[in-house]
């Protein structure tokens, strides 16, 4: 059982307000300051301070923030396993890629050997996906992109080629196109904090290129608009290849290459720091 003082500085780091973490706790906001007060005099620092009116974590309030973290969350599932009538329950986060293209047999496979089991999946871009990890509310995500892998635990889930997109006829099709003959182009590309757009701002900043290079820029979150706007001429993209296998089959869209750029993205499973029931999942991972 989670010390209740150790849950009142957690909802205290995620709302940054004394009256908020109170609400929601159904305490008094006395008490939520007794709560932290109490914690700063036992490590002997202080964990929030004020900058102007507006309340900060300190350096020790993050490093308590990201102990404590995985420590609520292990006592709320240590508490859902001994319940005895709880049914198995397992919430699971992936970035579009794979939620869209790549997981459903492996919930198709724990579904069929978990028949009571309560299950969800959410499926949100990288960023999304580790602020609910982080909250509590994901046991685990399968993720793309770039991520801070120190404050996780992270192992390699796969490896995915990613190339460039285009109407088949077009002038890029099949080819190795140098960088700086795409600028002209307009380039229809994910939001930010999604690994698809990480990875190709990554790849441009290694030839100390910008998105804001690019003539004509495109946002768009839904993978099927992309790619029904890139069929329909209305514009280039980049893409995992799964997400793309059946269009290139079928030969409405063709491929193309950045010259001597070969990219190609990490998919990784990601759970909290010192997670006890990490192991449990590992089957997740082939």
């Amino acid at each position: 059982m989670l010390d209740p003082r150790w849950e009142t500085f957690l909802v205290l780091c995620e709302t940054m307000n004394y009256t908020r973490a109170a609400e929601r706790l159904c305490l008094t906001q006395p008490a939520v300051t007794h709560h932290i007060h109490y914690l700063e005099d036992y490590y002997g620092c202080r964990l929030f301070s004020y900058e102007g009116k507006v309340l900060r974590l300190t350096e020790a309030g993050v490093r308590l923030r990201e102990l404590t973290r995985s420590m609520a969350y292990n006592s709320r599932k240590i508490e859902s396993v001994m319940s005895a009538s709880a049914p198995l329950c397992l919430r699971v986060g992936a970035s579009k890629t794979i939620g869209e293209y790549l997981i459903a047999p492996r919930i198709e496979r724990f579904l069929r050997s978990q028949p009571a089991a309560s299950f969800s999946l959410l499926v949100d871009n990288t960023q999304v996906l580790l602020q609910a990890l982080e909250a509590g509310e994901l046991d685990f995500v399968l993720v793309e992109g770039f991520f801070d892998q120190a404050r996780y635990e992270a192992q390699l889930y796969r490896q995915e080629s990613f190339f460039g997109v285009c109407p088949p006829g077009h002038r890029l099709a099949g080819r190795s196109v140098p960088l700086d003959e795409l600028i002209g182009e307009r380039l229809i590309i994910r939001e930010a904090g999604s690994g698809t757009r990480a990875i190709f701002e990554e790849a441009l900043h290694r030839r100390n290129y910008t998105l804001q290079n690019f003539e004509s820029l495109v946002t768009i979150s839904d993978f099927s608009t992309i790619k029904s706007l890139v069929a329909d001429g209305l514009g280039i993209s980049f893409l995992y290849a799964p997400v793309v296998e059946r269009e290139l089959q079928q030969g409405t869209l063709a491929r193309f290459d950045l010259a001597g750029l070969p990219m190609e993205g990490a998919f990784w499973f990601v759970c909290l720091k010192d997670n006890l029931f990490a192991k449990s999942w590992t089957d997740w991972m082939h």
